[in-house]
């Protein structure tokens, strides 16, 4: 069973900084591909960044490309996402999400992963 539980929203600034955490009560994180998904008020669930079953292999979303780093501490089951230069345009829920298969060729789109959080909230003041 895998129960994911996201942390660490709040409200900044603009060019402000904020950690997510992501708690695995489950198996562990290590063996699986982990993503970042984002959802700003009436716009569609987007990709954020991810990282594969090898934590050398990670991607991210061009608007975040430079200033956000997904990382995983496997022994303390915890996925992060380090998010620095933060924007108003980044303010949304923030969702982490699980993929049993190790898709990594699929990290890209929602359907390809298992099991998610409930979200985080994120907001940026301009």
């Amino acid at each position: 069973q895998v129960q994911l539980v996201e942390s660490g929203g709040g409200l900044v600034q603009a060019g402000g900084s904020l950690r997510l955490s992501c708690a695995n009560s489950g198996r562990t994180f290590s063996i699986y591909t982990m993503g970042w998904f984002r959802q700003a008020p009436g716009k569609e669930r987007e990709f954020v960044a991810a990282i594969g079953r090898s934590d050398s292999t990670t991607d991210y979303a061009d608007s975040v490309k430079g200033r956000f780093t997904i990382s995983r501490d496997g022994a303390e089951n915890v996925l992060t996402l380090q998010m620095n230069s933060l924007k108003p345009d980044d303010t949304a829920i923030y969702y982490c999400a699980a993929d049993l298969g190790n898709n990594w060729f699929l990290h890209r789109k929602q359907t390809v992963y298992d099991y998610w959080g409930q979200g985080t909230q994120v907001t940026v003041s301009s």
